[in-house]
């Protein structure tokens, strides 16, 4: 399949993606220095990064404005890429090491000329004020989804600090989203296992729940819950394509798979990531269904 074939829907892309120096602030924070020195150790030696560098690890791969996004979403075909206003909560520093506001990605949206869907996020810490946020996200600016991130704040999708997220979604008519799996942050792994969606799903059945990251490394436990469920979806992204493990590809080119299915850059590069998917051994029905058709279904596009 030729990159220009199927117009893409990117699902997971972050603000800092239009300037790359957004993830300096993020670096300041102990989780993100770690991960630079694990998960990112490759990258840093090959760059040569200095001490205080750690940021362009995941900067270096953005680009300097929202018109370069643009521009690198035309060249490779593209349609639309959906962004999220992100919190994410540091257990060492007990603080939001990523909070960008809903105003931030409004604008860029605004600007962008229909390419960009906005998303908001979920403090669980802070319940009335994230809901009174998603609120205006949704009918003040058209947002259309959620995602947020338990793992960061130590809890399971089932804890009931998040079950007001999932009523609010649900009476806006929009999809949540949330990590599963491990987190490549230095965080409390077991929140992100993704059988702890299980209640949630069977408690909220009309409820569109996308369980992003891949459920690395519970992929077997991913899979069944999108399978299981009518209304669970899954999502690629934060991995690159050509990394995807051997359980993940048989099960998006299975029939229970393809159909259940998204795909997100998540800010590692648009370009790189469409041509890694384009290249994978799956079927080319697969391929358009997870680059396009799903989203479509997925978010209401």
């Amino acid at each position: 399949m030729e990159m220009n074939e199927v117009q893409a829907i990117d699902c997971s892309l972050q603000p800092h993606y239009t300037n790359g120096e957004m993830m300096k602030h993020h670096f300041k924070f102990t989780e993100f220095q770690t991960m630079s020195k694990t998960t990112f150790a490759g990258v840093m030696k090959r760059m040569q990064l200095k001490p205080g560098e750690e940021w362009k690890v995941a900067g270096g791969m953005c680009k300097s404005s929202l018109e370069e996004v643009l521009a690198e979403m035309d060249q490779v075909a593209v349609e639309k890429v959906v962004m999220c206003a992100q919190k994410i909560w540091s257990q060492r520093d007990h603080a939001l090491m990523v909070d960008y506001k809903i105003e931030v990605v409004a604008d860029i949206v605004k600007k962008a000329r229909g390419k960009v869907v906005g998303a908001a996020s979920y403090n669980p810490f802070r319940i009335q004020e994230s809901l009174e946020e998603i609120t205006a996200a949704v009918k003040e600016h058209g947002f259309k989804y959620v995602w947020f991130h338990p793992i960061s704040f130590g809890m399971r999708p089932d804890d009931r600090r998040c079950y007001p997220l999932y009523a609010k979604c649900l009476e806006l008519g929009i999809p949540v989203g949330m990590q599963v799996g491990h987190s490549a942050e230095t965080l409390t792994s077991e929140p992100g296992h993704p059988m702890t969606v299980d209640n949630v799903a069977i408690e909220f059945p009309e409820l569109k729940i996308v369980l992003t990251h891949t459920g690395y490394p519970w992929i077997d436990e991913w899979c069944s819950m999108i399978w299981r469920h009518p209304n669970v979806f899954g999502m690629l992204n934060a991995y690159f394509p050509s990394a995807y493990e051997p359980a993940t590809l048989k099960f998006i080119n299975s029939a229970r798979g393809r159909d259940k299915v998204v795909s997100g850059s998540h800010a590692y590069g648009i370009a790189r990531w469409k041509k890694e998917f384009l290249d994978l051994p799956i079927t080319d029905e697969a391929k358009k269904k997870i680059l396009r058709d799903n989203a479509l279904k997925v978010f209401g596009l």
